[in-house]
């Protein structure tokens, strides 16, 4: 059973996750990528990447959940970046 703040966690990793989902999708439809900043794209890769190992070592699920998520969203931008960029 969850915890009450697991579930604040997880309604968290939720909506965090979620708000990366329609630039990705914009990206890789337009695959226009002029108006993003390469260096920011990169950093917030390189964060969102270093709170999964962290939460990876901590064994926090929702932790896990939001970055694992949210990095193959960020990356999947990045990629798109640097291809078309």
């Amino acid at each position: 059973m969850l915890q009450s703040l697991e579930i604040i966690g997880f309604i968290a990793a939720v909506l965090t996750t979620l708000c990366w989902l329609p630039q990705a999708l914009k990206t890789l439809r337009t695959k226009d990528t002029k108006s993003l900043s390469l260096i920011t794209q990169s950093l917030l890769a390189l964060g969102i990447g270093l709170w999964l190992v962290y939460g990876i070592m901590l064994g926090d699920r929702p932790i896990i959940l939001a970055n694992g998520c949210t990095f193959v969203l960020v990356v999947a931008i990045l990629a798109m970046k640097l291809r078309y960029g």
